[in-house]
Order: structure tokens, then sequence, then C-alpha cells
């Protein structure tokens, strides 16, 4: 469901992305190409001033929320994963090609590119480097704790990849599927 905010403003969703049909996305949202929004995904942009940028082959997954609060943006850069269940709350922005975990919440910082927020994590009111990885459960609202991350690893590098390809195959099958019928 696609609904004008009290701004009077529309999302804006490239052609080639699919968006399921039970995903909410309201007002001053941008989806670029090859972006999957899967099933009760709630993307709003419905606060004065605020907007949500969607990049390129992203993918936001099961039941995730992106809101914007007043006057904020949220920007997610090309090839970031949203995983089921995550929040993206604005002010954010969210690097290229990172991953956020399942049940993790990102609000009022800039996460790096090639980074990962890893499963039930919690970022806020810092600024993480790019190729860092947060741990699991790991509560991070101090710049200082910024300093003790890991690098991402091989493994990790691949696993993000893998998920991206996934999704991108999902918009191309799903809209296949709707070009059948």
């Amino acid at each position: 469901m696609q609904l004008e905010n009290p701004q009077k403003q529309r999302p804006k969703i490239s052609k080639k992305a699919w968006i399921s049909e039970t995903a909410i996305i309201i007002g001053n949202v941008h989806i670029g190409d090859n972006v999957f929004v899967a099933h009760n995904a709630i993307i709003r942009a419905d606060e004065p001033g605020s907007s949500i940028v969607i990049s390129d082959g992203c993918n936001v997954q099961d039941n995730v929320i992106i809101h914007a609060l007043s006057h904020s943006q949220v920007l997610i850069d090309p090839e970031t994963s949203l995983a089921h269940g995550c929040i993206v709350h604005g002010p954010c922005k969210i690097g290229t090609r990172c991953f956020i975990g399942f049940g993790s919440v990102v609000f009022d910082c800039t996460i790096g590119d090639d980074t990962l927020v890893m499963h039930n994590a919690t970022v806020r009111k810092i600024i993480v480097p790019d190729g860092k990885v947060i741990p699991d459960g790991m509560a991070i609202n101090r710049q200082d704790a910024v300093e003790g991350l890991d690098d991402v690893t091989p493994d990790l590098t691949e696993f993000k990849g893998s998920v991206v390809r996934a999704n991108i195959d999902l918009v191309q099958g799903y809209q296949a599927l709707e070009m059948e019928v």
C-alpha cells in the first residue's frame, strides 16, 4: 500500500523495484532499481520535512520498520540489506553494502560502507567507520566504543553479497510472476 503523507507527498518507486502488496510506504520515500521490499515492511516519511531514500539493489525484509523524524532523513546506500524485523530510524545514514541484522535498531547514527550490524544489536548517536562488525546483541552508543570493533572478514563479505544477490533474484522472480498474470 502506498499512501500520501499530510504534506501531500507520495512515494516515488522505480518500476524495476518489487514491493509486496502488504508493505506500507508513506510519503516522501524514494526507492531505486532492483529494491526488494518484503511483506509487512513499513516505510514512513510522513512527518514534516522527513525523507527516506532506499538506493539501488537494497532489500528491506519482512517486518522491517523505517521511519524518519521531522526534518530528518534516512539514507540507505546501494546494496544494503535490512534483515527481518530491524528498525532504522532517522536521522540515519547507512553506507553501501551494509547488513543490518534481525531485530537490530539503528537510530541517529552514520554507518560506514561494508559494515555489519549483527542480530539484535543497537547503534545510536555514533559514527561507525567503514568495514566494521558490531556483534550480536551489542548496544553501542558511545563513540569511543567503536575503537574496539573487529574488521569485516572475507566470509562476512561473502555473506553480505549472497544476501543481496538472493534478494535481487527475488525481485526478478516476483516480477516474472506478475508478467505471467
